[in-house]
């Protein structure tokens, strides 16, 4: 029997932690936990232990240390806290594979401390990219550390290009279902709560990048990760509303063909697409049966009720920090909104607000990406604070 896939996990008790503990579940004999690190969510983190018996069990809360080492020293595994464990999680000794599912700007630095020590890198951090797109593709080089995406966007684009030249390639098509505003109007948009933003109709996963699909500024990040991972400029990578979510991605090539990858809409495929490459194993997960499934439509998104995504492509094209100032203010927005202090298209008019303000600088070190995320962030709550009209 082949050795078992060891496996670090950056945020396990988040949707697509707690996703790829489930299918590692069920593959007993083929994967192995090595290590854990999670946000708060204590409860949630001594259960996981318990089940998979890792040798590394760590929390982002340094206050909580104590209550971990309690759960833990019992069973023989070290127990770590805050930036120090994360880091130790993601160079785990024996860790063949590291997945990144930290939500957000948090996940920056022990993303890159698993690409420095030559992990492969299953990728579902995508603000890891779109703050520091070109010091991880650098790094990666230089470490020939692999980096595979687990959003199922890019996932999709991974899995079409497999065996295709680059030069042959014409654009990339993001899909998006359009989330819970698809068919909504401005004025119903400009009124809604953060319990209606919530709602999403297809995908589960947690409230900020839930909002994030509301917002379609989902999709900005992912041209953003797409530019980055496939090397492909923006003008020639576009989103398309597709309601059903049954096409994840597509490929036009040169000569007019166009692959699609296709699948029933359950993270859990690209994950376990991420954890097993360049295999493919037997899936426990449901097939999509065409059959039955419905027509498919696509339509081109609405600038004026979504234009977050324009937001992201300027900064994109602007280049440098100008990303970097685009994920702060995104991110102190949209907790701004889940909070109830702001409506919902403050979110937008507060990431414009900060694009304004910064002066992009050239994001090739990470000291520079954290100063600019720091300096966003904090003009981003100043204009909140002032009022975003103001």
């Amino acid at each position: 029997m082949p050795d078992r896939t060891k496996i670090a996990i950056l945020g396990s008790t988040g949707s697509v932690g707690v996703q790829a503990l489930d299918l590692i579940a069920q593959f007993p004999d083929r994967f192995e936990v090595v290590a854990l690190a999670a946000g708060s969510r204590l409860d949630l983190l001594a259960d996981q232990v318990r089940r998979f018996r890792p040798r590394l069990a760590t929390l982002a809360r340094e206050d909580k240390l104590a209550d971990l080492q309690e759960i833990c020293g019992p069973l023989g595994i070290a127990a770590a806290a805050g930036e120090e464990g994360l880091s130790q999680v993601a160079t785990h000794p024996e860790a063949d594979r590291v997945l990144s599912a930290i939500v957000g700007a948090a996940g920056l630095k022990p993303t890159l401390a698993a690409i420095r020590g030559r992990k492969t890198v299953a990728l579902a951090n995508k603000e890891t990219l779109v703050m520091a797109g070109q010091l991880m593709l650098s790094e990666s080089q230089r470490s020939n550390a692999l980096l595979l995406p687990v959003d199922s966007e890019h996932s999709a684009l991974h899995q079409c290009l497999r065996g295709e030249r680059r030069e042959e390639v014409s654009r990339l098509i993001l899909a998006a279902s359009g989330g819970p505003f698809r068919l909504s109007s401005r004025e119903e948009m400009e009124a809604a709560g953060p319990q209606e933003a919530l709602n999403h109709p297809t995908w589960d996963m947690g409230p900020k990048i839930s909002i994030d699909s509301a917002t379609l500024m989902n999709k900005g990040l992912e041209i953003i990760e797409a530019h980055w991972l496939f090397g492909i400029e923006s003008s020639r990578i576009q989103v398309l509303l597709h309601p059903q979510s049954l096409v994840h991605s597509m490929v036009e090539m040169r000569d007019g063909s166009v692959i699609c990858q296709m699948g029933t809409a359950d993270m859990r495929g690209p994950i376990l697409y991420s954890l097993t490459y360049p295999d493919r194993w037997e899936s426990p997960l449901p097939r999509l049966d065409l059959a039955a499934a419905p027509p498919l439509e696509f339509y081109e998104p609405d600038s004026l009720r979504f234009p977050c995504l324009g937001l992201a492509l300027g900064a994109l094209e602007a280049g440098g920090t100008a990303t970097v100032a685009l994920n702060a203010a995104n991110e102190i927005a949209v907790a701004a909104f889940l909070a109830g202090r702001v409506r919902f298209f403050d979110i937008p008019r507060t990431i414009e607000k900060v694009l304004e303000k910064h002066a992009p600088v050239p994001a090739d070190s990470l000291a520079v990406i954290l100063q600019a995320d720091e300096e966003c962030r904090r003009w981003a709550e100043q204009i909140l604070m002032k009022g975003v009209a103001a």
